[in-house]
């Protein structure tokens, strides 16, 4: 609904940087669309001195005027078209959007175990028989029953432990729970940030 001679910030153009207000986004576009580049860089030399004025706290020195400098190029979208007194460059690098990165799209069996286990299952299916692989087995299902004793509400059953590992691994990796003890795990014990007690 819109209601003549009202005009909310929301309705508004979105401000590059909120910190500095409607007001100086405004004398940045003003400067942006001036004619002539003399009269550009005289708007922009005042915005500038404006933008001190607003901020007396920060540090002196050269590095402070620089980052009001970078600020009005990052508020023109880097059209303000003048002699800027410091390099820009920097800051055009950090203003583009980093790509994207691709979020993992393999799916997994059961989420308690989570994605690094899986590969852990994959890694046994190719790996030779031996000691190296029979200590991978241990430390893998150790963490699988750390891993349940978590998230299944405590129940931590090395039976269970033994049937996931050989169905994961396809039947390539099996636990003989007649010599291999599996570590205890207190499935009764709290999480950590329950015990925090403010003092």
């Amino acid at each position: 609904m819109k209601i003549e001679g009202l005009d909310y910030n929301t309705q508004r153009e979105k401000l590059v940087m909120p910190e500095y207000g409607r007001e100086i986004q405004s004398m940045v576009d003003y400067a942006v669309a001036l004619p002539t580049k003399e009269e550009r860089q005289r708007c922009a030399g005042a915005i500038v001195a404006i933008m001190e004025r607003m901020f007396p706290q920060t540090q002196d020195g050269t590095e402070r005027r620089q980052k009001f400098w970078d600020h009005i190029a990052m508020m023109s979208g880097f059209a303000l078209d003048i002699d800027y007194p410091y390099d820009i460059s920097n800051i055009k690098k950090m203003a583009t959007r980093p790509d994207r990165v691709p979020y993992p799209s393999k799916r997994i069996p059961v989420r308690h175990y989570g994605r690094m286990m899986f590969d852990l299952f994959d890694k046994l299916k190719a790996m030779p028989d031996g000691q190296e692989r029979d200590e991978l087995i241990r430390l893998t299902a150790n963490q699988m029953k750390r891993d349940l004793a978590q998230w299944s509400h405590g129940s931590a059953d090395d039976k269970k432990v033994a049937a996931d590992l050989e169905d994961f691994t396809d039947g390539t990796a099996s636990l003989d729970l007649g010599q291999l003890t599996l570590e205890k795990v207190d499935a009764t014990r709290e999480p950590d940030r329950r015990q925090r007690k403010k003092k």
